[in-house]
């Protein structure tokens, strides 16, 4: 009986870590939504830039990756992009924190690309269809404009380590529409019976997952998860990258969906999609989310 105890007791600094550092979160968050929406996400861009980027060890991070990436590179550029990048995930932060303004601002957005009309050939047809996309721009963006199509798009998430955050967080999934159904046994059930009555379903694969097989992203293999192609493959659903690219003003987004990725095998259509986002990274690096620990030492 006196293991629990022990287990508990263990915790506990962590648990209380994640408490404060959720509050903390949670004033700035509350703070910021109290300023007119243009200036809540410039402040938190500059907030993410500025103070809690380099804080964190974000900043570092960022400049390690882009280090391995691009040996080659002005030091000077790179420290740009960095700065760029932690500036779009404070931007990226406070509008998906904003549940009521930021989908009534994607609600006017054109959705453009190949896959738009793939898209409505699916829905037509009663058929599922994965939309998958990474860690650039803004990826609610396109979400959000799906919805006020009258799309009832679901989500699939990763749980944050700090349950405290996470509980809140997936609320603001939930806000821009369609259930939201978390990676593993639990949301299993709910996200196969929304694919199979014909629905939508949002899936981010750019972050490492390990044992996962490794694929060549920006020319370093990096461990990424086959869901969102197996998903398509068992459920006959279209595939198509998505991506919600943020303009130069910094506050507005045009939402594009690619052409859908071919029906073959879960590791072929895992490389396309890998293709797809490495693509959009090299055209313009500061949109990505160099902040993950995306790259990890190979077994």
């Amino acid at each position: 009986m006196s293991a629990p105890l022990v287990s508990k007791k263990s915790n506990l600094p962590r648990q209380t870590g994640h408490f404060l550092s959720n509050l903390a979160i949670v004033g700035l968050i509350r703070t910021a939504l109290l300023l007119p929406y243009e200036t809540r996400v410039r402040m938190m861009g500059i907030v993410v830039q500025k103070v809690i980027g380099p804080l964190a060890g974000y900043r570092r991070r960022a400049l390690n990756n882009l280090a391995m990436i691009w040996p080659d590179m002005p030091q000077s550029q790179r420290s740009e992009i960095a700065n760029k990048c932690l500036n779009n995930v404070g931007r990226t932060f406070i509008e998906n924190y904003s549940a009521k303004d930021f989908p009534e601002r994607m609600a006017s957005n054109v959705v453009t690309g190949d896959g738009v009309a793939a898209l409505d050939i699916a829905i037509a047809a009663g058929k599922p269809v994965v939309l998958v996309t990474g860690h650039y721009g803004n990826y609610e963006a396109t979400r959000a404009a799906l919805v006020a199509r009258g799309l009832n798009i679901g989500g699939l998430y990763r749980d944050m380590k700090n349950p405290y955050f996470n509980a809140h967080y997936v609320k603001t999934m939930e806000a821009f529409g369609g259930p939201v159904f978390p990676q593993g046994r639990r949301g299993t059930a709910g996200f196969v019976r929304h694919l199979k009555a014909g629905g939508q379903l949002v899936l981010l694969f750019d972050q490492h997952v390990f044992q996962a097989p490794a694929f060549d992203f920006l020319g370093k293999p990096a461990n990424t998860a086959l869901s969102a192609a197996e998903l398509a493959l068992r459920y006959d659903a279209a595939l198509i990258p998505f991506y919600g690219i943020r303009n130069a003003d910094g506050l507005t987004f045009e939402t594009v969906l690619e052409a859908p990725i071919a029906p073959s095998d879960a590791m072929t259509m895992t490389q396309a999609i890998t293709d797809s986002l490495a693509e959009r990274v090299r055209h313009d690096p500061s949109q990505w989310f160099w902040v993950h620990r995306r790259w990890r030492p190979q077994a």
